[in-house]
């Protein structure tokens, strides 16, 4: 097996350290130190520690919204109203097939993605783009049409909690259980539960003012 190039090495060193420091409580000099590389290399490949957070975010986001993409393409392509509960799959489904039980990537992708929706940082936050920003916007147009009563501000609200649930779940199952508590389900059986839950979140009445 070939050993990763300098670059590959200090992301997947931040990426660690990211998703267990958060951004702020992370310093470039313990990212090179795990990566095996010099300070000076985190400049030359990425220019800066906020560029560095932006890759790292990247790296792990561009699969999900890849496949939340193909996924909202293959319901638009049978009807132009997708119901909600293939909507809510669509968009979660991939959250759950990245960060997999019984895999260390898919423990790193779950601390990572909590990181990112959690931490006080902006940097954590200002990372995203036009392609992160159109999985956004197509999702939300897909949920206005099948939830018409919804303001767009409650639609946000629920759009990111669809991530927040899901994210949380993932990391629990990555977590040793505190004594005397139920270790969290792994399997397809959490994904059914999180789909049904998370669809009749979206799915409740507005939220009188």
């Amino acid at each position: 097996m070939a050993t990763p190039d300098t670059r590959t090495q200090i992301l997947d060193a931040a990426e660690h350290l990211f998703a267990e420091h958060g951004y702020r409580g992370t310093s470039v000099r313990a990212i090179t130190k795990l990566a095996g590389a010099n300070l000076a290399a985190v400049g030359y490949h990425f220019g800066s520690k906020a560029e560095l957070m932006a890759s790292v975010a990247r790296r792990v986001i561009e699969p999900i919204n890849a496949a939340q993409c193909a996924g909202l393409d293959q319901l638009l392509a049978r009807t132009p109203d997708p119901p909600v509960g293939e909507l809510v799959e669509a968009f979660a489904g991939p959250l759950f097939d990245e960060m997999r039980a019984g895999d260390e990537g898919g423990a790193r992708t779950s601390r990572l993605i909590v990181t990112i929706l959690s931490d006080p940082a902006e940097e954590a936050r200002s990372w995203t783009g036009p392609a992160e920003d159109s999985v956004r916007e197509r999702y939300l147009a897909a949920f206005a049409r099948a939830l018409p009563g919804l303001s767009p501000q409650e639609l946000r609200f629920r759009m990111r909690g669809i991530l927040a649930v899901t994210a949380v779940d993932r990391l629990e199952v990555h977590q040793q259980p505190s004594p005397g508590c139920a270790s969290p389900v792994a399997g397809e059986a959490a994904r059914r539960w999180a789909i049904t839950f998370l669809t009749a979140a979206m799915s409740a009445p507005p939220t009188r003012t």
